[in-house]
């Protein structure tokens, strides 16, 4: 989640062997992986999880995290915010580390992104995702691009509508939130051109109309439990009615970078005044464009 810019997916393979040890998994129990295997990559579901109490995920732990990390990777506002936003919401005024300390009463939504940038958090992240690699890369290809966020949320904060690019599993280790989510690839809900522009460096964040509320569905997680959510799939989420804490980890994939190009090369398309077919879901294939796109990419005549 929270990333932004045209990607190319050549330099983002990694190796989850170095931090696996061969035991069992100790996080995503047995059923747990079997459900996921049955839904993935398309249906969002909710999963159980052993994470809730980990030493690394307290308030303070993550106080001091936000101190580690470089200020373009921490993101906070209002937690008092509508569905819909126009941009990015306003500072609170708060430091981050007060906003994360005092989250029950702060009023206060933050981010803190690519936690994989330290150390501690890169091997927490990257043994959580060695769980359910068989699975995933079984349907969706080579496992790219880990990235992990941990979103901290005062009582009743809500994340505006919007769309990530990632293969995303929430998990919920302190309180509880409800996500809305809308069918991932449905114009109706997030229009191609939005998609095209934000593969091209454009916003994530999407024009919320109070008429789409009838198609969302509601999906509701608490502590110890874990949310699915398709790559693209609009959606917003509503914290409960205490300070929450929870830890998005994502990866991106072979199916959903060429996703991501053929998206791209439909912008060539539609500034050349044509209307481009959207690209298709899994398991369909978009390998012509995205193949396209990536010689145009090379040879210089795309940015």
């Amino acid at each position: 989640m929270m990333m932004d810019g045209p990607h190319d997916f050549h330099d983002h393979a990694f190796d989850l062997d170095e931090v696996s040890d061969g035991t069992e998994p100790t996080v995503f129990g047995q059923a747990a992986r079997i459900h996921f295997a049955a839904n993935y990559p398309e249906t969002p579901h909710i999963l159980d999880h052993q994470m809730s109490d980990h030493s690394s995920l307290t308030l303070d732990a993550l106080a001091n995290l936000a101190g580690e990390l470089p200020e373009g990777s921490i993101e906070f506002n209002s937690g008092d915010l509508p569905i819909g936003v126009d941009g990015k919401p306003e500072a609170t005024g708060l430091s981050i580390r007060d906003t994360i300390r005092h989250i029950a009463t702060s009023n206060s939504w933050a981010v803190l992104k690519n936690i994989e940038q330290s150390p501690t958090y890169k091997t927490l992240l990257l043994s959580l995702l060695d769980e359910i690699k068989p699975e995933i890369e079984a349907k969706t290809g080579a496992m790219l691009r880990p990235q992990g966020f941990i979103f901290i949320s005062s009582p009743n904060a809500v994340t505006p509508y919007h769309f990530d690019p990632e293969h995303n599993i929430l998990l919920q280790l302190k309180g509880s939130k409800v996500m809305t989510q809308f069918p991932a690839g449905d114009a109706r809900f997030a229009p191609d051109q939005v998609h095209e522009g934000y593969h091209s460096g454009g916003a994530r964040e999407l024009t919320w109309q109070d008429q789409f509320a009838e198609y969302g569905t509601e999906l509701a997680i608490k502590a110890g439990q874990a949310l699915f959510v398709p790559v693209m799939a609009p959606h917003f989420v509503r914290n409960g009615a205490t300070s929450s804490i929870s830890l998005s980890i994502t990866w991106r994939s072979d199916w959903s970078f060429e996703e991501a190009d053929a998206r791209g090369f439909n912008r060539v398309l539609r500034k050349a005044g044509l209307n481009p077919r959207a690209p298709l879901r899994w398991p369909g294939s978009n390998k012509q464009k995205a193949y396209t796109y990536r010689a145009l990419r090379k040879l210089g005549l795309v940015g």
